[in-house]
């Protein structure tokens, strides 16, 4: 099955080389993994994140990009909601990075959503964007026969810009709230698969596909198993409503049945479970089934109306109750 663990683990294994590219990756970690915060008067940056080379990662980032070093500790352990070490990543001043990166706007507030530079860039850009929020905010949930691949988001703002970019990748996510969190949400199956092959979880998009196929072969099973046992039942109930009508049919007719009538009736009737073709067989001389099956009609008619002119139930008052 894929996790959240081995999709980030392939992503962080993997680095881009287009600078564009890892901007818009840099950026939107930022975004969804931390925030700005004011401290002795200054804007710091922070994000928060849960592996040692994403750490190493954006602060390779910063450096080589923008030049700005970046402090990392390790988050105090009561402050940990996960079992994986928590890091904390710093840039102190960071009111210029902020501002290089659209993460601040003119009057020194935080954006809500995204950056146009990335939300508007090429495929690769967008894809980009969509891989930083999951390295940092990103999950895949199986829950029953369900698999949804999810963004918690800290604005709408944010989460309808990262829903867009997923959009112009022809990936359809929505936007929902759950549970007081603002999440966006893939669920098709092959916007799933679409998605990690663009973020660039080729072995995890590969697993997907067989997962997903797996899953179909069972559910194509489980209908084939349903719809033998359904006709099972039905022949079974078939059987039971047919025996009781051949039944009362004796019984109304009395001696005055025809011979051949009467045969194919006891005949019915001593093989209940058998199939018509199975009851022609069973016959001496052997008949086919249209003719066993004609014989057992004209019993029931003969019956039906010998019934009406006597004025009383006729076959189907020997069906048992619901039959009909």
């Amino acid at each position: 099955m894929t996790t959240t663990r081995a999709i980030k683990d392939e992503l962080l294994a993997t680095r881009p080389i287009i600078v564009k590219e890892r901007i818009a990756e840099l950026t939107s970690i930022l975004r969804f993994g931390g925030g700005l915060h004011v401290i002795s008067g200054r804007i710091a940056l922070e994000v928060e994140v849960d592996d040692v080379r994403a750490v190493q990662r954006i602060r390779k980032d910063l450096l080589e990009i923008y030049g700005v070093r970046a402090e990392a500790k390790k988050a105090p352990q009561k402050f940990q909601a996960s079992k994986n070490p928590v890091f904390l990543i710093r840039v102190m001043p960071g009111e210029t990075i902020s501002r290089q990166l659209g993460l601040l706007d003119a009057q020194r507030r935080q954006i809500r959503g995204l950056p146009n530079a990335i939300t508007t860039g090429a495929r690769g850009e967008l894809a980009a964007t969509l891989r930083g929020a999951f390295l940092v905010k990103g999950v895949i949930s199986h829950t029953g026969r369900a698999t949804s691949l999810e963004f918690v988001c800290p604005t709408h703002e944010s989460a309808m810009a990262l829903s867009g970019a997923a959009g112009r990748l022809g990936i359809s996510a929505k936007v929902k709230e759950i549970r007081a969190q603002i999440k966006v949400l893939v669920r098709e199956d092959d916007s799933i698969h679409s998605l990690l092959l663009a973020m660039g979880a080729k072995e995890a998009a590969a697993d997907w596909l067989e997962l997903r196929q797996h899953r179909e072969e069972r559910a194509n099973a489980n209908r084939l198993v349903n719809f033998v046992d359904a006709n099972l039942r039905r022949s079974a109930q078939a059987s039971v409503n047919a025996c009781a009508r051949v039944e009362r049919a004796l019984e109304i007719l009395g001696s005055s049945v025809p011979k051949h009538l009467k045969y194919a009736g006891e005949l019915r009737l001593k093989n209940r479970e058998a199939s018509l073709n199975d009851l022609g067989a069973h016959a001496d001389p052997p008949l086919t089934k249209d003719a066993i099956a004609g014989r057992i009609r004209r019993l029931l008619a003969m019956a039906d109306k010998e019934a009406a002119r006597k004025g009383i139930p006729g076959t189907e008052a020997g069906l048992p109750p619901g039959a009909l």
